[in-house]
């Protein structure tokens, strides 16, 4: 993925970490070491380790196999090796005694080092006692997640780009569903064109999503579509199904753009709809377009919730209350915070979610609508700006 430099981040990070006491992070979940190297292996078959202490220069810790894909993505210069490949010159055969070596090189093996206990299993946490006997372990899951919530000018840029190939997978899936095609059809027709288009207008973009240790994801640009009593599924495998009169189609694109997420999320109808299905997308309509006054610095997300929740109220929809109206979006498709009740943070210059109010009645209709949108300082941006409202196919 593209380097941008040593940015912003890292310093709003390091200011949280000596307000929290943290010596080091020491990180190991693939959404953050990338947030704090910039290199993204797609692979995870073995740790990437991020080292960023409070003060000095970060490090990152690699298999030797990953050496040149780091060296030319990273915006870290110090990177360090571990396992055996070719005549690559390692810290050692395996991971545990190079980081505790490289943590000794910085005098911070007895220091304060942050992990991100809601992702280390507790094996490896046992492994990092046992590797540093007299340091003291945070947990700084949250204070990484926190700096994550404004993103930095890159990463802005990033989202833009992948709203853009999202907004053209959006097209092409409507199209689809208006040539009669299968939900199989809708979603490959949306991601050829998105495929198509990232090739085209982003050359030095990278399309990669973040992996697993069993697994890697070296295309990010999805699509499905559910329809009829589906798209109660909310995600599943499309499959052959073709939408019919007086049903609807709920079209669910996720996209990535150097480790940026975009999503853009629409309703179809197939024909003359019931009166109940038009009611809630009018419904639904209206209550995003209520709601976007208040998308601006200095709201709390709980009032967002609450205006949906009066506005449903009001049309008779009070017992179809959705758990949130959106989530955070980022480096994660789905991140903190999340569009609740109970979440009071204050919107931000900078932040990056969805806004996605939907209703779901059993048996009777279901909507999904979904923008990407930025907080400005005048108020937000919609960064998906597909065609929105009644869409007739």
């Amino acid at each position: 993925m593209t380097a941008f430099g040593n940015p912003s981040r890292i310093e709003r990070l390091r200011a949280r970490m000596d307000a929290a006491g943290i010596d080091v992070i020491v990180s190991f979940k693939p959404e953050n070491s990338f947030y704090l190297t910039g290199f993204n292996p797609i692979i995870y078959s073995h740790p990437v380790i991020a080292i960023l202490p409070r003060t000095g220069a970060p490090s990152i810790l690699v298999h030797a196999l990953r050496d040149d894909h780091a060296r030319a993505s990273s915006f870290v210069s110090d990177i360090r090796l571990y396992g055996a490949w070719s005549t690559k010159v390692t810290m050692g055969l395996h991971w545990q005694a190079a980081l505790a070596s490289l943590l000794a090189e910085a005098g911070l093996a007895s220091s304060v080092i942050g992990i991100e206990e809601e992702f280390v299993p507790l094996s490896r946490y046992r492994e990092l006692e046992g590797l540093l006997p007299k340091a003291t372990f945070k947990d700084v899951s949250g204070l990484i997640m926190t700096t994550r919530l404004v993103k930095d000018a890159d990463e802005i840029a990033n989202a833009r780009a992948a709203a853009r190939i999202a907004d053209v997978g959006m097209d092409a899936a409507i199209a689809e569903v208006r040539a009669g095609g299968s939900e199989r059809d809708i979603s490959l027709a949306s991601m050829a064109a998105m495929n198509r288009f990232w090739a085209d207008t982003f050359p030095d973009k990278e399309v990669c999503d973040f992996g697993s240790l069993e697994g890697g994801a070296q295309n990010g640009l999805a699509t499905w579509a559910l329809a009829g009593d589906r798209m109660f599924m909310n995600c599943d495998n499309p499959t052959p199904r073709k939408p019919v009169a007086g049903e609807c189609v709920s079209i669910f694109i996720w996209t990535i753009i150097d480790g940026i997420h975009a999503e853009n999320e629409r309703t179809v109808m197939v024909g003359e709809q019931p009166a109940e299905n038009l009611r809630a997308i009018r419904s639904i309509l209206e209550i995003r377009a209520e709601l976007e006054p208040l998308m601006k610095p200095g709201t709390p997300i709980s009032a967002l919730f609450a205006a949906t929740k009066a506005g449903l109220e009001a049309r008779g929809y009070g017992k179809y209350l959705p758990g949130r109206i959106g989530h955070g979006i980022g480096l994660g498709a789905h991140e903190h915070p999340s569009l609740d009740a109970k979440t009071d943070i204050p919107l931000e210059p900078g932040m990056i979610f969805t806004l996605e109010p939907n209703l779901r009645m059993p048996g009777i209709a279901a909507t999904q609508f979904s923008d990407t949108i930025l907080i400005t300082p005048d108020g937000c941006e919609f960064l998906t700006q597909s065609v929105g409202g009644e869409l007739i196919a």
